[in-house]
């Protein structure tokens, strides 16, 4: 089998992968709809301010292991080529899940366990740079954007190739747009904080 044609199978397992439901299914757990919670967005920031800093660490691992996972198969096939299509399409499906009418969570934790697993050094970079931005500002959102505008930068400093490069520009324009109406409400100041404990 060739690779052409192994990633062209395994990218719709990849979206799958990427559709499973973790912030829904832990909500759902504990008798809350987290799409009509805080902001409404199913992902580990609102699950942490709804449900408490631990769960949101839960989820965020859950949806983190979808973009690890998919990038160590896809590495296993075709290296680092096949890793950032496979982690782009399990982010694709945490964004767009067919299941629950393309409708799902900003892609973030996802995308960001898929890095950590390309690129370790990277990934424990950006998830300290997160760490701190979050921390002094108090706003998940502001966390991931640094990190999203980190990766491409990171990797050009560490020299990897220009297409890898631009796959993480690519990651970083779709975690962007998805943060637009977060923008829109840090603006407005009225973009919830993270919650402090439990």
């Amino acid at each position: 089998m060739s690779v052409v044609i192994a990633l062209f199978i395994l990218f719709p397992v990849a979206y799958i992968l990427g559709t499973f439901p973790s912030a829904l299914l832990i909500a759902n757990a504990r008798g809350v709809d987290i799409t009509a919670a805080g902001s409404g967005n199913p992902g580990a920031a609102n699950i942490g301010r709804t449900l408490g800093r631990k769960l949101g660490v839960l989820v965020f691992l859950l949806d983190g292991l979808k973009g690890a996972i998919s990038t160590a198969v896809g590495y296993a096939f075709a290296g680092y080529a096949g890793a950032l299509t496979l982690v782009f399409a399990a982010v694709i499906g945490h964004i767009f899940p067919v299941t629950r009418k393309f409708k799902g969570g900003k892609g973030v934790a996802t995308a960001g366990g898929g890095m950590i697993a390309l690129y370790p050094w990277i990934g424990l970079v950006m998830t300290v740079l997160w760490l701190l931005v979050a921390k002094v500002t108090k706003k998940a959102s502001l966390g991931s954007l640094a990190i999203a505008l980190g990766l491409p930068i990171s990797q050009v400093i560490v020299g990897r190739p220009a297409g890898e490069v631009l796959a993480g520009v690519g990651l970083f324009a779709l975690v962007i747009w998805r943060h637009i109406p977060n923008l829109k409400r840090i603006i407005a100041g009225e973009e919830p904080p993270l919650k402090r404990s439990h």
